[in-house]
């Protein structure tokens, strides 16, 4: 059974699994998949693979925990509001270190600290696996406050790791 973590500003973070409730992977599949549609609106997002999300979001959660991750769920009085994944990065980093991937906050969570609160969940559990550092990429131009908050919890630019095709990325680590 799926353990439901609460958090301060009365937030519920669950840990998304095989016996999670249908409803709740539902909840899970729609923020992913509202991240989705956001960033393929975005300037310079034209090849961002929506089609490739929709199929990332109908496996849930196997598409992260079959790559050695996992994926939140972040509620507000029962009502979801945020969303975080993450995943092994590819071996090609040589390092034991995993990606943060797909942090969403519905309009009426943010300013909240929710962003922060899901990004530190993903960061306590890397910690807990003995993970020696966390990845990301995101779009400043686009994820203004996201890049603002990854770099106040010690996120600093480092070289690309990946092939992410999207105009004006920003490669992030933070060390553990």
């Amino acid at each position: 059974m799926a353990s439901v973590q609460r958090v301060p500003h009365s937030f519920q973070i669950e840990e998304i699994t095989a016996t999670t409730p249908t409803e709740t992977v539902a909840s899970a599949r729609e923020l992913l998949l509202e991240y989705g549609r956001f960033v393929s609106a975005q300037p310079g997002a034209a090849r961002f693979c929506y089609g490739s999300l929709e199929k990332e979001a109908a496996r849930l959660p196997q598409s992260y925990t079959e790559q050695g991750g996992g994926c939140l769920l972040a509620g507000v009085d029962r009502e979801p509001v945020g969303f975080v994944a993450w995943r092994e990065v590819a071996p090609a980093i040589n390092e034991d270190a995993w990606e943060l991937k797909r942090l969403w906050v519905r309009p009426q969570g943010r300013g909240s600290g929710l962003g922060r609160v899901l990004t530190q969940a993903v960061l306590d559990r890397a910690v807990a696996a003995k993970r020696k550092a966390v990845y990301l990429d995101t779009v400043p131009a686009a994820m203004g406050a996201a890049h603002r908050l990854y770099l106040q919890m010690g996120f600093v630019s480092c070289a690309p790791y990946n092939d992410n095709p999207i105009e004006g990325i920003a490669f992030l680590v933070k060390r553990l």
